[in-house]
């Protein structure tokens, strides 16, 4: 299993475990992290599922795709770190990853 913590706007800490192959959304969606809606279920149509990926991990993640980033036009408040967590596979490489939940979703 893959450890991914989940940081709140207020800076609680929700520490999850990932299954190799399924996504960043798919985890916090199982764990009942707040802030995580998934609309979309995870398709790539809505931008409900927006996060920030930590500073120390965003060379392991890799930037959004080209059609992430036309979703990530309807977050609120995108940043450089912005992904949706729908588009993040979780593999081994991931393990200690930190995302940050925005204070509002698109």
């Amino acid at each position: 299993m893959t450890k991914i913590t989940f940081v709140q706007p207020d800076g609680a800490r929700i520490e999850t475990e990932g299954q190799p192959g399924s996504t960043v959304m798919e985890t916090a969606i199982m764990n009942g992290v707040p802030g995580i809606v998934a609309e979309c279920g995870g398709a790539c149509t809505c931008a409900t599922c927006h996060v920030y990926v930590d500073a120390a991990w965003t060379d392991t993640v890799g930037g959004p795709s080209m059609m992430e980033e036309d979703m990530l036009d309807f977050a609120f408040d995108v940043k450089a770190a912005s992904r949706l967590s729908c588009q993040i596979k979780v593999k081994d490489e991931l393990d200690g990853l930190v995302v940050h939940v925005p204070g509002r979703q698109g």
